[in-house]
C-alpha cells in the first residue's frame, strides 16, 4: 500500500470549473452550420419584401396612370431622367419613401406595338444608379404592370414574381 498521494485527483471543483476547448469548438461548429443554413433563406425574404415594394409602387403608378387618363384621355410615359412638365408631380421615378433609399426605379411607355393613349407600361428596374444600386433580384429582375392588367418580370420564369 503506498502513501503516496495521487497527481492529479478529480475535486469537486475541478468539475465545475468551466468548458473545455473542444466542448467550444463543437458549439462553435454547430453554430456556424446553423448560422449558414439560414443566412440563404434570410436573404431570400428581404429580396421578396424589397420586391413587394416595386409591385406596390407598380400598382400605385398605374392608379395615378388612370387617373390622368380620366382627365387628359390618354396615359402618360415618363422616367427618371425626361419627367415631362405637365402633371409630373403625379408620378413618381422611384419606389419607396425616397429616392435614395428606394430599390427600383420606375418608368412608363406605351404597351409593345400600342400607342401610349391606348397602353401604358409600367416598368420597375430593381437597383440602378439613382436608387439603391448594390440591390438585385436575380430571380425576377424588372417588374412591369400594363394598364389591360398584364403583370410581367424579365426573368424566364416571371410568373412567381407577382402573387
Amino acid at each position: 500500500m503506498s502513501t503516496r498521494p495521487e497527481r492529479f485527483p478529480m475535486t469537486q471543483s475541478r468539475q465545475a470549473a468551466g468548458f473545455t476547448l473542444l466542448e467550444m469548438l463543437i458549439v462553435l461548429a454547430i453554430l456556424s452550420i446553423l448560422g449558414a443554413l439560414a443566412y440563404p433563406n434570410y436573404a431570400g425574404y428581404i429580396v421578396r419584401t424589397k420586391r413587394t415594394e416595386g409591385q406596390f409602387a407598380l400598382i400605385e403608378t398605374m392608379q395615378a396612370q388612370e387617373r390622368y387618363r380620366m382627365r387628359h384621355n390618354g396615359y402618360l410615359a415618363f422616367a427618371a431622367d425626361a419627367m415631362p412638365d405637365e402633371d409630373a408631380g403625379e408620378f413618381r421615378w422611384w419606389s419607396g419613401a425616397a429616392a435614395a433609399s428606394s430599390h427600383y426605379e420606375l418608368d412608363a411607355h406605351a404597351c409593345p406595338g400600342m400607342e401610349i393613349a391606348d397602353c401604358v407600361e409600367v416598368r420597375a428596374r430593381p437597383g440602378t444608379v439613382r436608387v439603391d444600386a448594390r440591390f438585385r433580384d436575380p430571380d425576377c429582375g424588372a417588374l412591369t404592370l400594363d394598364s389591360q392588367g398584364r403583370q410581367g418580370a424579365q426573368a424566364a420564369n416571371g410568373a412567381r414574381c407577382w402573387p
